[in-house]
């Protein structure tokens, strides 16, 4: 196992797929839902979630490759998206590319709560699955080579996923000991880890692209 390739990862995809940030969110969804069922649309999110994030990882190289993409430069994007979803998150704003539009809140209403519906949109994607989760998938998914680092991807990609199912399978009894304040210090917390890690990209894929600036 890499273990700095590891922290480094592990550090970006919990900061953007905060269980924690999407709690709210997935309690207002399931607002009509037993405890029961409530617990049967967690699982119906994480697994769609997983899916997604599987597919992700595993074809992302190859979508890059069929555009013509580097993955430095993909890097250096990704590494820009970030910085403005970490920046939205230490400004306490809605995070652009994981906050619902206006049709979309349209459409969530007109599935009546129909909670499967909702697992997958928009509690899946784009809530959960948005850009930066993509663009973090992705980057870190074209620097894993050696074994150690893919069985590093492998093992962060399934703890964080663990850590939501379990978050939001007992989203009841956390929403009522969470208060707003420890919400909004955990939000500027990992803000500021998701923006450094966002910088590093940028330098790293800067300096890979024009390689007289290292």
């Amino acid at each position: 196992m890499d273990l700095a390739f590891a922290t480094k990862f592990l550090g970006a995809l919990f900061a953007i797929m905060n269980p924690f940030i999407n709690l709210p969110i997935f309690l207002a969804i399931t607002s009509d839902e037993t405890v029961d069922k409530r617990r049967v649309t967690a699982r119906h999110v994480v697994l769609y979630t997983a899916i997604m994030c599987f597919i992700i990882s595993m074809a992302g190289a190859s979508i890059l490759s069929f555009f013509g993409i580097s993955t430095d430069a993909f890097r250096v994007a990704g590494g820009i998206v970030l910085l403005g979803i970490a920046l939205s998150m230490l400004n306490g704003q809605p995070i652009t590319g994981h906050e619902r539009g206006e049709h979309e809140k349209q459409a969530e209403a007109a599935s009546n709560g129909d909670g499967d519906s909702a697992a997958f949109y928009p509690m899946t994607f784009p809530m959960i699955v948005g850009p930066g989760t993509i663009a973090t998938l992705i980057v870190y998914a074209a620097q894993a080579h050696e074994a150690a680092q893919i069985v590093s991807f492998v093992i962060v990609l399934c703890a964080t996923l663990t850590a939501l199912l379990v978050v939001l399978y007992v989203s009841s009894s956390i929403g009522r000991l969470l208060s707003a304040k420890i919400r909004v210090v955990m939000t500027r917390l990992m803000g500021m880890i998701l923006a450094a890690i966002a910088v590093e990209m940028i330098l790293a894929g800067t300096k890979a692209l024009m390689p007289g600036l290292g």
